[in-house]
C-alpha cells in the first residue's frame, strides 16, 4: 500500500521526539485529552515543539490512560520543556517519558490524522543483533504493507541506554482490529515469506510487549464509532 497523500511533500522528520504515557485520574482521560490537544499543544507551540499524536487506550493499558509524542527542535528542547504539555494539569497522576530518535520512519512531522487501530510494540534487542533486527525490518515491512491494509507509522530508538539491550518502540496502523487478525494468516506465498521475516526478528529480541490505542481526535471518523 502506497504511503497516503496526507504523509507526502512534508517536512522531514530530524527532530527529537518524546513518548508521553499520562495515568489519569478516574474517568478523566476525556478532559485531560481534551486540554492536551488544545492548551497543551498551544503551549509547547509556543516553545519550538509540537504534538504528533495523541491516543486513549484500547486493548492492553488501563482505561484512563492517555498516550502521547511530542516533536522537538533538539534533545535539549526535548528534556527540559516536554514536561509542559500536562504540567499543572489537576486531572494528571503520574507520567512517563521516553525520549525517542527516528529510524527508518517516521519521515514527517505532520500530526497524525488517521482514526483507527494504533499498535504500539516495544522490543528489547541485544546490542550486538541491533544491526540485523533493523535489517530484518527494513526488508519485512514493504512486503507487509503491500499485503494488507496497513502502514508502519514509525520505529524509534529509546535514548539514554547505552549499555544493555536497545529498546524501540514501532508503531504501524490498521483500519480496525479485523485487518490486525487478518495480518496474522498468511494466505499465500508473499505474505508467509513476511511472517517468516517477521518471526526471525521476534526471535532476535530479549523481550517485547504489545498494546494498541485510538487516536484523538481525529478528523475522518464520526464521533459516534465506538473505538474501545
Amino acid at each position: 500500500m502506497l504511503w497516503p497523500s496526507v504523509y507526502l511533500d512534508q517536512t522531514q522528520m530530524s527532530e527529537i521526539c518524546v513518548h508521553h504515557r499520562i495515568a489519569c485520574k478516574p474517568r478523566q482521560w476525556s478532559a485531560v485529552s481534551n486540554r492536551l490537544s488544545s492548551e497543551g499543544a498551544v503551549k509547547i507551540g509556543e516553545l519550538g515543539g509540537s504534538l504528533y499524536g495523541l491516543w486513549r487506550s484500547q486493548i492492553g493499558l488501563p482505561r484512563d490512560t492517555i498516550t502521547a509524542i511530542t516533536v522537538w527542535p533538539d534533545t535539549d528542547a526535548a528534556v527540559r520543556m516536554s514536561d509542559l504539555l500536562h504540567d499543572d494539569d489537576p486531572d494528571v497522576d503520574t507520567v512517563q517519558l521516553d525520549l525517542m530518535s527516528c529510524t527508518f520512519r517516521p519521515e514527517y512531522t505532520d500530526p497524525l490524522r488517521l482514526q483507527g487501530n494504533y499498535a504500539f510494540e516495544w522490543f528489547e534487542t541485544p546490542f550486538e543483533k541491533f544491526g540485523e533486527f533493523l535489517d530484518l525490518f527494513e526488508a519485512a515491512w514493504p512486503v507487509f504493507e503491500s499485503s494488507y491494509d496497513s502502514l508502519v507509522i514509525g520505529l524509534w530508538r529509546i535514548e539514554g541506554n547505552n549499555e544493555g539491550p536497545i529498546q524501540t518502540l514501532l508503531m504501524t496502523w490498521r483500519p480496525n482490529l479485523a485487518m490486525w487478525e487478518r495480518s496474522k494468516n498468511p494466505t499465500n506465498v508473499a505474505e508467509a515469506i513476511v511472517r517468516e521475516k517477521l518471526s526471525q526478528l521476534y526471535d532476535l529480541c530479549d523481550w517485547t510487549t504489545i498494546y494498541t490505542n485510538t487516536l484523538l481526535p481525529a478528523n475522518d471518523a464520526s464521533k459516534e464509532v465506538q473505538w474501545s
